[in-house]
C-alpha cells in the first residue's frame, strides 16, 4: 500500500512537471513569434468608441491600403480574414505577406461579405469605411460582435509622425505584438533620418502645390499629413494655411500662389501622367512656374497616407524638390 502511494505521488509530480514544461515551452514559442497571449483585457479608446479585447482578434479585415500595410508590417497576416481597397501596388517588402491574405473586394466589401468572413475586427483607414452606404456604422458592427478601429491620424487635422506611431502602437497592443510595434517605429525613424540628413539647408523652402484631382477646380492637400511630409522634405505647402485636411480651391487661387513644384497624387482610374497632361494644357494652371518648368513629383496615395511608407514618401519628395542633393 505504501509503495502504491509513493508511486501515485511520483506520477502526479511528474504530471505537474510536464505541464509546467509545456506551459514554459508555449510561452517561449509565443515570445519568439512576438505575439504572446495576455490574460489582461486590452481597452482601446478610438475616435469616440471604447472597445475591449479579451484576446487578440483572429479574423481581422483591413479596409484601406495604408492600414493593410500597417498590419502586414506588424506580421499579422495570419490573423487576417481578408483585405480590400488598394490604391496602388502593395508596398514591395510586404508583397509576400499580402499574397497570403484573401482579397474580399476591389473597394469596400459589403456587410454580408464581412459577416460571411466571420470577421471579429475591422480596421479602417478613412471615415467612409464605416457608414451604412459602404459596410456599416461602427455602432452596428459592435452589435454584431465586430470590433473596429479607425486610423486616428488619417482623420485628425495636422497629424504628426507621433500620431501615426500612436495608431501603430494601438494596433500592436490590440494584437498583443507591442514589441513588433516598437521595432517597426524604430525602423521608420531610421529611414526618415537617413533622408533628412541628406536635405540641403535652404533659406526659402520651395512653394509646393499638392494636386490630387479636379479640372474645374483643384482638390488639394491643406493640413493633412501631406502638408507634414512636404514640410519635412524642405517644401512649403501653398495651401497649408487653409483649415482642414483637404480643400477644393479655384484654379485662379492656385495660380496666384505661384507653386515652384506640383506634387501629383497617383491613384484611381486617372493616371498621374494624364493629370500632368491636363496641368500642361489647362489655360490657367499651365501658367504656374511649376508647369512652365515641368517640376512635377509623382507620389502614390498609399505612400502619402498615414502608414508605414513615410520614409519612401519623404525620399520621393526630397529627391523631387532638391535633386542636386541626391545625385551621388
Amino acid at each position: 500500500m505504501k509503495n502504491s502511494r509513493i508511486w501515485a505521488f511520483l506520477v502526479l509530480a511528474a504530471s505537474f512537471l510536464l505541464a509546467a514544461c509545456s506551459a514554459e515551452e508555449a510561452d517561449t514559442a509565443a515570445v519568439k513569434s512576438g505575439q504572446k497571449e495576455q490574460t489582461e483585457k486590452v481597452v482601446i479608446e478610438n475616435e469616440g468608441f471604447v472597445n475591449e479585447y479579451e484576446e487578440a482578434p483572429k479574423r481581422a479585415i483591413s479596409l484601406n491600403q495604408h492600414v493593410t500595410e500597417i498590419m502586414l508590417a506588424l506580421g499579422l497576416e495570419d490573423s487576417m480574414a481578408g483585405t480590400a481597397f488598394l490604391d496602388n501596388e502593395i508596398y514591395e517588402p510586404l508583397q509576400e505577406a499580402y499574397d497570403k491574405v484573401p482579397v474580399l473586394a476591389e473597394q469596400y466589401p459589403s456587410k454580408e461579405q464581412v459577416i460571411s468572413a466571420e470577421a471579429d475586427f475591422l480596421y479602417g483607414g478613412w471615415e467612409n469605411a464605416f457608414n451604412e452606404k459602404n459596410i456599416a456604422a461602427r455602432e452596428e458592427l459592435k452589435e454584431l460582435g465586430i470590433n473596429s478601429y479607425l486610423q486616428s491620424s488619417s482623420v485628425k487635422v495636422a497629424p504628426t509622425l507621433e500620431d501615426i506611431y500612436k495608431d501603430i502602437r494601438n494596433i500592436a497592443k490590440i494584437f498583443r505584438v507591442e514589441e513588433r510595434g516598437e521595432e517597426l517605429i524604430d525602423q521608420m525613424n531610421k529611414e526618415i533620418e537617413a533622408i533628412t540628413l541628406q536635405l540641403p539647408e535652404v533659406k526659402k523652402p520651395l512653394d509646393v502645390l499638392v494636386y490630387d484631382s479636379g479640372e474645374t477646380y483643384v482638390f488639394t492637400s491643406t493640413q493633412n499629413f501631406m502638408n507634414t511630409l512636404v514640410t519635412m522634405a524642405g517644401g512649403h505647402n501653398v495651401f497649408g494655411d487653409v483649415k482642414g485636411n483637404w480643400a477644393t480651391v479655384s484654379k485662379e487661387d492656385a495660380v496666384e500662389r505661384e507653386p515652384d513644384v506640383i506634387v501629383v497624387i497617383d491613384y484611381g482610374s486617372t493616371t498621374a501622367e494624364q493629370k500632368i497632361e491636363f496641368l500642361k494644357k489647362d489655360p490657367a494652371l499651365s501658367q504656374t512656374p511649376a508647369v512652365q518648368n515641368e517640376r512635377f513629383v509623382i507620389l502614390p496615395l498609399s505612400a502619402a497616407s498615414e502608414g508605414v511608407r513615410v520614409g519612401e514618401a519623404l525620399e520621393v519628395l526630397a529627391k523631387g524638390f532638391y535633386p542636386e542633393a541626391f545625385k551621388n
